[in-house]
């Protein structure tokens, strides 16, 4: 038997109902209706109503990546992360906020931008779909010009570390965050072929729940 090409696909149901449930400050969490097909039945399904992220793996010319240590509430720990940030500027692209996540969380900038991978952390329960950028290049941005970092932000901590260090973390299980280890793993296997492979920085980020053309 041959085996289909392995790549995900647009699958678009009718949409009977939607209600929101509840109204938080960032997301909502939505109740669908959804008809599967014209002969099969209808579902009800609750999900989280996110409007995206977008995160940033830098390398710098010796293969490090900037890692950087933040705290997180729910489940109470400090985890190694990379920049990363919301979606929730009306109107700015994908690439414009990794821009600008990096900015804020690390006062850099970078020359040279590349796509990593596209996930949902959660397909099941939320529509939280995330872009993972390779920044290459970086520079710092001078003292006067870098963000104002308040809240659990301003106990940010920075390191560079070896990309095989990172993996070698991510392996043990001393690292997390499923963003910084989803870059991390896919970082070292662009590598194998000189990140000859990577998707240029400015391809719409199609797979998006709300950015989808058409």
């Amino acid at each position: 038997m041959q085996t289909p090409p392995i790549s995900d696909e647009f699958s678009p149901r009718e949409l009977l109902a939607r209600e929101t449930l509840y109204q938080g400050r960032i997301w909502n969490v939505i109740h669908d209706s959804v008809k599967l097909s014209e002969t099969g039945g209808t579902i009800e399904r609750d999900y989280i109503d996110h409007p995206g992220a977008v995160s940033v793996l830098v390398m710098d010319e010796e293969e490090r990546v900037l890692m950087i240590n933040q705290y997180r509430h729910p489940v109470g720990m400090r985890l190694w992360e990379i920049p990363a940030g919301l979606l929730d500027v009306e109107g700015e692209l994908p690439l414009d906020g990794a821009k600008r996540e990096l900015w804020e969380e690390a006062d850099r900038t970078a020359e040279q931008w590349s796509i990593l991978t596209d996930v949902f952390l959660s397909p099941g329960s939320s529509a939280e779909a995330v872009r993972v950028y390779l920044a290459r290049e970086p520079k710092l941005a001078p003292e006067d010009h870098r963000h104002l970092r308040t809240e659990e932000e301003a106990e940010m901590i920075s390191a560079w570390v070896p990309l095989q260090d990172a993996v070698a973390a991510v392996l043990s299980g001393k690292i997390h965050n499923p963003t910084a280890m989803i870059a991390i793993l896919a970082a070292q296997a662009a590598r194998a072929d000189n990140y000859a492979n990577l998707r240029d920085a400015s391809e719409p980020f199609d797979v998006h729940p709300y950015l989808r053309q058409g």
